[in-house]
């Protein structure tokens, strides 16, 4: 029995080292299908409907100007999110009562535990494309600094998908 989980604690150790050097290189071997001049000339008029690409930031992020609840919010895709993400700062800019709120989901973060207050957001719109009713958590301030799009979002899409330093969503 040790010997499997020592067995097993290897693999894993080793896959999580070179998995993201496979994945790097198959990355730059992939040729884009849309190019950043493509990204940079697409504005919402030159988009078919239902469409919105998303530009890579220098860290590879995928970030945008949302809107949430018809109010400008600037939002980072996180695949990892299983819901949209706000801070009680721009739940208090949409409209949202915090004193209302209830801070009883435990979660985790990229900056450890806390609690959330799970909300629905009206709508969720980026471009052309638009979500009704997204479900959403507030989290205190110190806990998010910046607007997570998750999968509540994301889940309701035709699609979604990354080629190069370009996320393409369809609706």
């Amino acid at each position: 029995m040790l010997v499997r989980t020592l067995v097993f604690v290897s693999v894993a150790a080793v896959l999580a080292t070179q998995v993201p050097r496979f994945i790097e290189k198959d990355a730059e071997t992939v040729p884009a299908t849309v190019s950043a001049a493509d990204v940079a000339a697409a504005t919402p008029a030159s988009l078919p409907s239902g469409v919105a690409l998303l530009k890579a930031d220098g860290r590879g992020h995928y970030t945008g100007s949302f809107k949430m609840n018809g109010k400008p919010v600037e939002g980072l895709v996180d695949t990892g999110a299983s819901l949209v993400a706000i801070n009680e700062t721009t739940a208090r800019r949409l409209g949202i009562s915090i004193a209302g709120l209830d801070f009883k989901y435990p979660i985790s973060t990229a900056n450890g535990r806390t609690d959330a207050a799970l909300i629905t957001l009206q709508r969720v719109e980026i471009g052309t494309v638009r979500v009704e009713k997204v479900e959403a958590f507030v989290l205190r301030d110190k806990a998010l600094s910046n607007t997570l799009i998750g999968m509540s979002f994301l889940k309701r899409l035709d699609a979604y998908a990354a080629e190069g330093d370009t996320m393409r969503l369809t609706r």
